[in-house]
């Protein structure tokens, strides 16, 4: 039975954070260089920190059920075939997708309130779409790292939620401005 230290969870730990960190700049980086969007939006405002936060919620959690797993030998063999993968991919996503159409609801109405607003079904689209995309990404992420963090002896519960919470916002903010670019497009 292994032991926890304290220095060995800062030893684990501390590269990881170091890392996020600057990942997390560059999630500020990205919202900084459209800031035109934002400002032409503001309700975007609303929508940004609470989408990006479906993603790197459910993330974390897909994460965490997968430590656990791992933790329990119960994920460890054909991990495309495993039905504890498949099935916490399943609820983590059918939670992102119910809360994504949810927040469209509430940013809308609350759009309408305080601000001219936007129309719903603009903004249902960017939020649906843009959560989508951040799902899949992240969710892929999620199942990779936490693979690679126990084959290579690592914690997954270490290392998975902040990797995936910074990929979540990183891979959100990227995709609701690309979805917002693409609706411009069309």
């Amino acid at each position: 039975m292994s032991y926890y230290t304290i220095g060995s969870i800062v030893k684990s730990s501390a590269p990881i954070l170091f890392l996020t960190s600057f990942i997390g700049l560059f999630a500020g980086q990205i919202m900084n260089s459209n800031l035109d969007s934002l400002i032409s939006n503001p309700i975007l405002l609303l929508l940004i920190p609470a989408l990006i936060k479906i993603g790197g919620d459910t993330g974390s959690m897909l994460g965490a059920r997968l430590a656990s797993a791992f933790h329990m030998g119960l994920g460890t063999t054909r991990i495309h075939k495993n039905p504890v993968v498949r099935n916490s991919l399943i609820a983590a996503f059918i939670v992102g997708i119910v809360a994504s159409c949810f927040l469209s609801v509430v940013v809308w109405i609350v759009g309408m309130i305080v601000y001219n607003g936007i129309e719903f079904t603009t903004l249902f689209t960017i939020s649906v779409l843009a959560c989508l995309i951040e799902l899949v990404i992240v969710y892929t992420v999620t199942v990779v790292v936490a693979v690679a963090s126990h084959k290579f002896g690592l914690d997954p519960d270490d290392t998975v939620i902040p990797i995936i919470a910074t990929i979540g916002d990183v891979v959100g903010i990227s995709a609701i401005f690309g979805v917002i670019a693409l609706l411009k497009f069309f």
